[in-house]
Order: C-alpha cells, then structure tokens, then sequence
C-alpha cells in the first residue's frame, strides 16, 4: 500500500508550508512527536482497559485521534474516532479488537512517516 493511502499528502504539504524552505525539519518535528507520543497513548489504552478506566481510555482514543488529524495518519484517525466513540456509548465492552486495529494502524502510520523523513525503522 502506498504512503499516500496511509498518509494525506495534502496534510503533509499544509505542515511543510508552515516552515517553508527549512528542508523538512518542522516536519520532521512534527512526526518525531507523533511517534513519541503515540505509543505512549496506546500503553494508555491497553492500561485503562485492564482497569476498567473508560474516561482515561477515551481520553487517550481521543489523543490518538486528535494527533493523527494532525499528522495526516487518516486511517488511523478514522479507527481511533471510532473507537472513542464507541467508548463514549458502549463503554469498554468489545474494543479489544478495535485496539489492535489502531495499533496496526499506528504501525502503518509510523512505517510511513518514517520512509517520508528519511528516519530507520523503530527501535521498538
């Protein structure tokens, strides 16, 4: 699957035109953020499942949401909304599968920005 089916180009090319002629490096920013903070987001997940915790998970379905929208990641942004949405109705009752689909999707995400910033793989 091609990085523009994972990644919104025209989100990309807003975030370069914010620093224009800085070589990338915003944008470089910007995804060195996304991919510190989401797996940070995604502990949150798995941690307020095993506890119960439906305002901390959705808090973090919606973190996860938010920064993806930002980043252009709009697969992972469609799964997350959903999965917030979800929580804000059903509470936690069948999400273990929407979490690995966000997961996945995070994965797909990162794999993507990495290659368009020209950064290795994950060390995680």
């Amino acid at each position: 699957m091609s990085d523009s089916s994972v990644l919104d180009p025209q989100a990309i090319e807003n975030l370069r035109a914010l620093n224009p002629g800085d070589n990338d490096e915003f944008l470089r920013e910007i995804a060195g953020i996304f991919m510190e903070d989401t797996p940070k987001r995604l502990g949150e997940l798995d941690t307020s499942l095993a506890a119960g915790d439906i305002p901390r998970f959705t808090r973090a379905a919606h973190s996860i949401k938010g920064s993806s929208a930002n980043i252009g990641a709009t697969s992972l942004r469609t799964v997350a909304e959903r999965l917030e949405h979800h929580t804000r109705q059903h509470g936690l009752a069948g999400v273990t599968a929407m979490v690995a689909e966000v997961k996945a999707e995070y994965g797909r995400a990162e794999t993507a920005l990495r290659a368009l910033i020209g950064a290795g793989p994950s060390a995680a």
